[in-house]
């Protein structure tokens, strides 16, 4: 493995770790936002391990907008002929365990716990609606392959599957809509299998500047209850300064597509779009064998389908045991 992974392997892990924000999954309402909120574990780890990692991410979706225009709510008149959100957010604990085989193997597992408040006034209402969806979201295995890899830099494959083990049938709490089911998109699981695939390239610029590249597409293989969420690909690209032995300062940037749910119960005209985001952050080591982390990610391009809620920015911090 290249230098920066040798001198500072803690903090590198984890810096590589972060890149993988990319992938996407489980914290945005299909009706409301393009955004991820899951900065996912790929363990591209120097060298056989196990590692466990606890994730907070809080995504605040408090912003209408539509194509690219932000849309003033008081400019709206109520009853409307369409939904109109006010707010979703976001809360995500993320378990991660993660091994790297002693051959070219690995394997990463992922589950979430989800809580969701979410205020909107339902097509033809004068009240707002409200809903708090939570539980167990819908659990991630991917394995991966990094026998492509070369001295000096770590190239991996990955596939795996997106599991359906969250509940997709919970209701409004009040309003008129209350005892009715809440739009899928927001639910804690999808109800659907997805499949993963997806590659990734690490190596270092300098001796004290690491860069990370990742493509990664997801897509469901069945419909469940009338619905099928969107499929989407995602790139991105970071950089790690390893200058200091505790602290690895990384900047990423990643760009997202996202095609439309489809499905009877799936609110197809306010889902999928583009977007550009940008997250600086950093990981610190806490002892010998734990890595802290803190990112904050900054959207500078939206486009959105009809009328969605995004984010202002979105904050990720956790730990990273060694094992």
């Amino acid at each position: 493995m290249y230098r920066m992974i040798r001198r500072n392997a803690p903090a590198a892990l984890a810096a590589a770790f972060l890149a993988s924000a990319a992938q996407p999954a489980y914290a945005c309402a299909s009706c409301g936002c393009t955004l991820t909120a899951d900065w996912l574990s790929q363990g591209l780890a120097a060298q056989p391990g196990t590692t466990l990692s606890l994730r907070y991410d809080f995504v605040p979706q408090t912003t209408l907008q539509s194509g690219t225009r932000k849309v003033d709510f008081g400019a709206i008149a109520l009853p409307s002929d369409r939904e109109i959100e006010r707010y979703t957010y976001n809360h995500s604990l993320t378990a991660t365990l993660d091994h790297q085989f002693a051959n070219d193997w690995g394997i990463d597992v992922q589950l979430p716990l989800l809580t969701r408040p979410h205020n909107t006034f339902a097509e033809d209402t004068t009240e707002p609606s409200y809903s708090d969806t939570r539980g167990i979201g819908d659990m991630r295995v991917v394995g991966r392959w990094q026998g492509l890899s070369r001295p000096g830099s770590v190239t991996g494959i990955e596939a795996g599957v997106v599991l359906p083990t969250g509940k997709f049938r919970q209701t409004f709490k009040s309003g008129p809509e209350q005892g009715d089911e809440v739009d899928r998109g927001l639910q804690p699981g999808t109800g659907t299998v997805q499949a993963v695939l997806g590659g990734y390239h690490l190596g270092p610029v300098t001796p004290e500047l690491g860069y990370f590249v990742q493509v990664t597409g997801q897509k469901a293989i069945d419909e469940r209850a009338g619905y099928r969420p969107g499929s989407f690909v995602q790139a991105s690209a970071a950089l790690n300064l390893t200058r200091w032995r505790n602290v690895t300062p990384q900047l990423q940037i990643s760009y997202r597509h996202t095609w439309r749910d489809s499905g009877r119960a799936a609110d197809r005209p306010n889902s999928g779009g583009d977007q550009v985001n940008l997250a600086p952050g950093l990981s610190a080591k806490l002892g010998s064998r734990a890595v802290g982390f803190a990112y904050a990610e900054v959207p500078i391009h939206n486009r959105v389908n009809g009328y969605q809620l995004v984010p202002k920015a979105k904050l990720s911090a956790g730990v990273l045991f060694h094992l």
